[in-house]
């Protein structure tokens, strides 16, 4: 992550522990450091949310609020299932929700339910329909630019007779509509878009499917590269590309430094993925959600706006996406704790890892 985002989310951090223990909504009820915070995650197919997102956002709102608390639910890919999820948090006290919304436009009458309760909303990497009250994330539109850029440079002077795939993400998020546009500014007139899939759930066996049928159409030696969303597509992509017998694999994309997407990285197979800090974007949200807790506006918090089809300058944190191939992952992933040399060099890969100068 870029030192600015570091210095910015550190000043937030720091500004908080400075806050008194006791503030006044603006009805003028008054609140105290001791509240519950509810915390609903989309999925457990991405490996982030459960082994990154999760424990950071507590660790935070714990260090921020000492006597606060966090309840968690994840949707498992089920809108009906987090409305309901949102609704017992609502009934149980939580103060405020954090939420990464499986369908934005599905959790809209939750996202009310909440207002109408007087429980403000936190969009957590994706934006939710609705009176969302802040917005954490990464700019969509830059990591989709970010994917376009390295898919041309892996191809090596990409000409529009060269033919890639797009593997979008899944239609129910803005995220994936951001990446997408992203994306296409850099690629379009510069190769040739030989097919574009959608990829509900983001899923690795959508993805896969969908790479297999590309693969038909196309033929297996045609593809001179895939602009894969997520890892999780990554790894379904390259299956189906091995499946086929490809003997050169063309390069493919990712995106949220997935471990075994680092490892892909390191032994050839995917090409880039992108690193978004997890701890800066848990880091955000947690100082969002214990401010208003507490009573506070965003406004010291919140270094732009962002408007949603019904909701217009939502307070928000937009964090910066960093590209991560061979050539950096020492700098950015080991550097800042994601992952250790020992674990991303397996003994399968060690010697793939001392050619890229990932040595203890």
């Amino acid at each position: 992550m870029a030192s600015r985002t570091r210095y910015v989310i550190a000043a937030l951090v720091a500004g908080l522990l400075t806050m008194p223990s006791a503030a006044c909504t603006g009805g003028g009820k008054a609140t105290t450091d001791s509240f519950t915070v509810g915390l609903l995650l989309p999925s457990r197919v991405v490996p982030r949310w459960e082994n990154s997102d999760k424990p950071l956002i507590e660790q935070r709102v714990k260090q921020l609020c000492p006597h606060c608390s966090v309840t968690y639910a994840n949707a498992d890919d089920d809108s009906a299932a987090q409305r309901q999820q949102l609704t017992a948090m609502i009934t149980k006290g939580v103060r405020v929700l954090i939420l990464g919304a499986t369908d934005n436009r599905a959790q809209r009458s939750s996202v009310q339910e909440a207002y109408n309760a007087g429980v403000p909303v936190i969009a957590y990497d994706r934006l939710a329909d609705g009176p969302i009250s802040g917005y954490v994330s990464f700019d969509g539109v830059q990591v989709g630019t970010l994917q376009g850029q390295a898919l041309l440079e892996a191809m090596h002077a990409p000409t529009k007779d060269r033919t890639i795939v797009m593997m979008n993400g899944d239609p129910t998020s803005p995220n994936a509509a951001w990446y997408r546009r992203g994306a296409l500014s850099v690629l379009r007139g510069k190769v040739r878009i030989g097919r574009s899939y959608d990829t509900p759930g983001w899923s690795t066996d959508n993805a896969n499917a969908n790479m297999s049928a590309a693969i038909s159409a196309l033929g297996p030696d045609r593809i001179d590269g895939v602009l894969a969303a997520n890892d999780s597509m990554a790894a379904g992509v390259i299956s189906a590309l091995k499946s086929a017998h490809v003997r050169r694999l063309p390069p493919v994309t990712g995106q949220d430094a997935d471990l075994d997407a680092v490892q892909r990285i390191i032994n050839g197979e995917q090409s880039m993925t992108v690193y978004k800090s997890f701890r800066a974007e848990a880091e955000a949200a947690a100082a969002m959600a214990v401010a208003l807790g507490r009573g506070e506006k965003l406004h010291t918090i919140a270094t732009t706006t962002t408007d949603s089809p019904t909701t217009h300058h939502i307070p928000s944190v937009l964090l910066t996406p960093v590209t991560v191939t061979t050539a950096n992952i020492k700098q950015t992933l080991v550097k800042d704790g994601v992952y250790t040399i020992a674990q991303i060099c397996t003994p399968q890969l060690r010697a793939a890892c001392a050619r890229a100068g990932l040595t203890p």
